[in-house]
């Protein structure tokens, strides 16, 4: 950016339905940005639940008038917001499925991809006649057409490069206009001393003993909860699980967790307004995910300086910038519960890739600063900003 350019205070609508740090790694990317733009420019964010306060930034809140089914909440979403951000601000960034905002971030993978990758000859056709049958599929497709037309010269931010054949196969025409732009950390504060361990586990409720696997994600079938209850059986008996997420989501893993026997060594925690005692608590991060477009636990978790396992690039994004080895240990295969264990027990009893593993993971982080992606983020607000004048 240009001198001038970035002396430019502009005004921008931030688009978020949920507006709190508990919500999930696009509610914590969303206010991360928010948090770090809000001292140069005006911000004010729409959203239907908001727990968060910060220095400058005007909160509206969007009535939610149903809750079921989704889809009427997203539309109704969309239509709210397109009413109240039509006028006034130099820029409308959402975060939201809505066929308005000059910059459009990405967060999960394109509904239309995950309906038709893939399917040809006659289960394509049985496909659309799914769609054509359905005014949940119908309005998501259509809300996501709209959101990646680019003739009003938007940006579409991708959360993570693993998101960019997806939307070159589903969306052709809008691949000029996107833009990779990662999340980030806030602070590496690097490994905890045992008396930072010791302090966290007690503020949690954790055995002070013993060796603590973290697994942090808000759906725990999707993050691969399941595989890793069967990994925890075996492993010594030292070792406990700590999970941190939604906790309505506990009584979808009941049959697993009995299957396992693993009961006792299991410990839920809910979801957490900030996870930083979790990593502090934790040795190692386990993070056998199904898909991420990125997974921000992880990028967390190694500004901690945790050893961490975690699914490979054909499953979680930020794992195509992450070395085997090196920053982390890569699952081939998230399901298969004896590799898992397996790189479980290798992180937990080989003191020497420990230490490289936390080494590397600190310098990886650092090279993730929401300092500089927000400098970014605001180049993309800048550069649309000026297309409207």
């Amino acid at each position: 950016m240009s001198e001038s350019t970035s002396d430019t205070r502009l005004r921008i609508a931030v688009l978020n339905r949920i507006f709190t740090s508990t919500g999930g790694g696009a509610e914590r990317y969303s206010i991360a940005l928010v948090e770090q733009l809000a001292q140069r420019h005006e911000i004010h964010v729409f959203a239907q639940a908001i727990n968060h306060q910060w220095p400058g930034v005007h909160y509206h809140r969007i009535a939610q008038p149903l809750t079921r089914p989704r889809w009427v909440n997203q539309l109704w979403f969309a239509a709210a917001t397109w009413w109240k951000t039509r006028q006034g601000f130099d820029v409308v960034h959402s975060h939201e499925n809505t066929w308005h905002g000059q910059v459009q971030t990405v967060h999960v993978v394109p509904v239309r991809y995950n309906l038709l990758h893939g399917v040809e000859g006659w289960r394509q056709a049985l496909r659309w006649l799914k769609i054509v049958t359905s005014p949940r599929l119908l309005t998501y497709l259509a809300l996501e057409r709209w959101r990646y037309a680019t003739g009003d010269g938007r940006c579409i931010a991708l959360a993570s490069s693993s998101l960019l054949p997806m939307m070159a196969e589903s969306f052709p025409g809008a691949v000029s206009a996107c833009e990779v732009v990662t999340p980030g950390v806030s602070a590496v504060p690097g490994p905890a001393s045992p008396d930072v361990r010791a302090a966290a586990r007690t503020q949690l409720g954790l055995p002070l003993d013993g060796r603590c696997i973290l697994f942090v994600g808000n759906d725990f079938r999707k993050k691969g909860l399941p595989a890793l209850l069967q990994a925890l059986a075996q492993l010594p008996a030292d070792c406990y699980l700590a999970v941190v997420g939604n906790a309505a989501q506990q009584a979808l893993v009941q049959d697993e967790l009995r299957a396992s026997g693993q009961v006792g060594r299991v410990f839920f925690l809910g979801a957490l307004s900030s996870v930083d005692a979790a990593y502090q608590a934790a040795d190692c991060l386990a993070h056998p995910t199904l898909e991420d477009t990125f997974a921000m636990v992880v990028l967390e978790a190694l500004a901690h300086g945790l050893p961490v396992v975690v699914s490979s690039a054909r499953y979680c994004g930020i794992a195509a910038l992450l070395h085997d080895g090196e920053d982390a240990l890569l699952l081939s295969n998230p399901q298969d519960h004896h590799a898992v264990a397996g790189a479980i027990r290798r992180v937990l009893e080989d003191g020497e890739l420990r230490k490289r593993l936390g080494g590397q993971s600190v310098e990886f982080a650092r090279q993730h600063r929401w300092e500089a992606i927000a400098l970014q983020q605001e180049a993309i607000y800048h550069r649309v900003a000026k297309r409207r004048q």
